[in-house]
């Protein structure tokens, strides 16, 4: 028994001394210096662009008039109730905006699904999904690559019309088309 004892002892030292010896600190690594012929080129020199002074202001507000006029181009789609299967009108009207989205190639969009405010959040969300991904899945078939679309479902929380009636329904159950800059 004692045996055993000891051999126990003498493996728990090993591993102690293994285990502090894999602990062991390395050393830092020393930093690299530029080799005395290389120089350092001011930014302006590398891009082959000088800074042009325009201020941040100045840049938001040219990509909000850009995302306003594509916005302007690209017509929402409406859906019948609790439904995400695209009318013939809608077809027409994805037609339209495939035919504005293969002439302006740099244009990107995101699809935006929305519902009224019948239907728990949960359904009304899957269901905002399903019809903007149908909006989607058809400018593809039209020829819209699909790097430049991705889809977002809203639900009943963007309403277009807050009313309490059909007709405000109508106008919620819809895609819509937004740019991404």
């Amino acid at each position: 028994m004692k045996k055993v004892l000891k051999m126990h002892w003498i493996v728990m030292v090993l591993l102690c001394l293994l285990l502090a010896a894999g602990c062991a600190k390395k050393p830092a690594p020393t930093p690299v210096e530029p080799a005395p012929s290389e120089t350092v080129m001011p930014a302006e020199t590398v891009s082959g662009v000088a800074e042009t002074g325009m201020s941040e202001s100045a840049v938001s507000e040219s990509t909000m008039q850009q995302t306003e006029a594509v916005m302007a181009e690209l017509q929402r789609v409406h859906f019948d109730f609790d439904q995400f299967t695209l009318s013939a009108e809608a077809r027409d009207i994805l037609m339209a905006n495939a035919a504005y989205l293969q002439a302006n190639s740099s244009v990107r969009v995101r699809i935006e699904g929305h519902c009224d405010e019948r239907g728990s959040d949960e359904y009304n969300l899957a269901l905002g999904e399903r019809r903007a991904q149908a909006a989607k899945d058809y400018l593809e078939s039209l020829g819209v690559a699909a790097d430049r679309l991705e889809t977002i479902s809203y639900g009943e929380e963007l309403p277009l019309d807050a009313g309490h009636d059909e007709a405000a329904w109508a106008k919620n159950r819809r895609a819509e088309f937004k740019a991404i800059m």
